[in-house]
Parts: C-alpha cells; sequence; structure tokens
C-alpha cells in the first residue's frame, strides 16, 4: 500500500507511503487515495491530518509515467488528480496538513486543498510550481490557490520563475499557515487536528462551507452576513450549542459531540 490510513479518537490520519518515489502520485496511489479519503469521511470523523512520509510530502504526478504528446493530459488532470483536490476540499471535516520537503505540482494542490496547512522550517521544504521547467501549466488548484493566499502578482511572479518558497517564506507570505520545526511538525500538525476534533466540529463546518462560498461566490458583506446568521440558526439547534451554553452557565469546560 502505498497511502495508509489510521483513525483514533475522531482523527483520521492518511500517510503518503511511498518514499522511494517521494510520494510521486501514480494512478494507482491517486486510487488508494481517494479510497483513504472516502472510508475516513465515512467512519465520521472529526478532524483529517495528511501527511507523507520519507523526505517529501509529495512531487506531484509521478512523470516517470508520462507520454509527452501522446498521453491525453486533460483527462488524466480531470479523472485522477481533480477529483482528489475537490474530495480534500468538500471532506466533511476540518483538515490540516503537514508539510516537509518538496510540495510541488499535485502535491502542493492536495496540501493547500486543506484548511490549515503547516510546513517545515528546514531548508529541504520546498513548496511552488515548478512547470516552468518543464512547459507545463500549474494545475491541481494551483492558481486558485496562489490568488487567494498571495494575490495576482506574487502569483504569476512565481509561476513565470518556478521560484520554490521554503516553509518560512510560504509562512511569511501567506500560502500556509506556519512554519515550524521538522522535528516536531508531524506532532504540532497531529496536536493541533486532534484539538479541534474534539471541539464543537458541526459549526466549524458550518464555518468552512461559509469560507468556501466567499471564496467561490465573491460574496460581499450584506450576503456573508445573512449567510452567517443562517449558519448560526443552524448551530444554535445542535446538541454541541446546547452543551456550550450549559458548560458556560457552569463554569466547566465543554465536551462537544460533534453533533
Amino acid at each position: 500500500m502505498s497511502v495508509d490510513l489510521s483513525v483514533e479518537s475522531g482523527l483520521a490520519e492518511i500517510v503518503l507511503n511511498r518514499p522511494d518515489q517521494m510520494n510521486a502520485l501514480n494512478d494507482a496511489m491517486a486510487a488508494e487515495l481517494d479510497g483513504c479519503l472516502e472510508r475516513a469521511a465515512s467512519q465520521g470523523v472529526r478532524a483529517m491530518m495528511i501527511r507523507g512520509e520519507g523526505p517529501a510530502f509529495s512531487v506531484g504526478r509521478d512523470l516517470a509515467e508520462a507520454e509527452a504528446g501522446i498521453e491525453d493530459i486533460d483527462a488524466i488532470i480531470e479523472n485522477t488528480f481533480n477529483p482528489l483536490i475537490k474530495r480534500i476540499v468538500a471532506f466533511p471535516a476540518p483538515t490540516f496538513a503537514a508539510v516537509h520537503g518538496a510540495c510541488l505540482g499535485v502535491g502542493l494542490g492536495l496540501a493547500l486543498a486543506c484548511d490549515v496547512v503547516y510546513a517545515a522550517d528546514d531548508n529541504d521544504t520546498k513548496i511552488g510550481s515548478p512547470f516552468a521547467r518543464i512547459g507545463a501549466v500549474l494545475d491541481s488548484g494551483g492558481h486558485s490557490f496562489f490568488v487567494s493566499c498571495l494575490g495576482t502578482h506574487r502569483a504569476l511572479e512565481l509561476i513565470y520563475t518556478g521560484r520554490l518558497l521554503s516553509g518560512a517564506e510560504a509562512a511569511q507570505l501567506g500560502l500556509v499557515n506556519r512554519s515550524v520545526a521538522k522535528e516536531s511538525l508531524v506532532a504540532e500538525t497531529r496536536k493541533l487536528a486532534a484539538q479541534v476534533a474534539l471541539g464543537p466540529t458541526a459549526a466549524f463546518m458550518q464555518s468552512k462551507h461559509l469560507v468556501r462560498r466567499i471564496d467561490e461566490e465573491a460574496m460581499g458583506l450584506f450576503a456573508v452576513m445573512k449567510c452567517e446568521a443562517q449558519a448560526q440558526g443552524a448551530a444554535g439547534r445542535t446538541a454541541d450549542y446546547k452543551e456550550g451554553i450549559a458548560a458556560f452557565q457552569q463554569k466547566r469546560a465543554p465536551r462537544f459531540r460533534g453533533k
């Protein structure tokens, strides 16, 4: 197996486990990852974390299998890789990525599709679009992620030059949330994901959906406020909300169940 899934205390951890190929995704690995994401969602987990085993998060598509000028690249991207990005974006729980080493191409898309991204601050971490070197176009949602996080000028600069960002620089520019020491990256990301998994995840999902709508629909302030009221109404009908209010009134820590 080139992708591993474990679930503990409501937290799913997905590990890209093809370290000898720097977690380059071929068709078989993409299918395994899709299956792991589906199984994790079907188990009703309350948070999901994805990381890479070995020297890299993922260098992207396995180009050893590429047939330049012959293969139907449109179909490969649309049928194999885009569904993975969409599944992570729409995952029914908060999602987290721990990025180290190379994070390129579809690997970049997998990481940035998560809600929160932590990156190692060592010199080996390289995040970005290397496609200028092979005459290809950034894919897997990269244009959208770059523009929304960095703005048009920085996005195009990185695309044109193929310059890769360190974890610290990616955090400074806002492409990832934080850069942390490599030796504590997995533990720090797992700690945050486990903490969120114990929170009012039903309410968190209302915010996740709203943030996605703001991004995709370019919603203005008044439209957002209306959606927030509706989301608050939905949250107010959950058991977690009742528990949260009761805990506040009784001056104790709440015990959320994600319902």
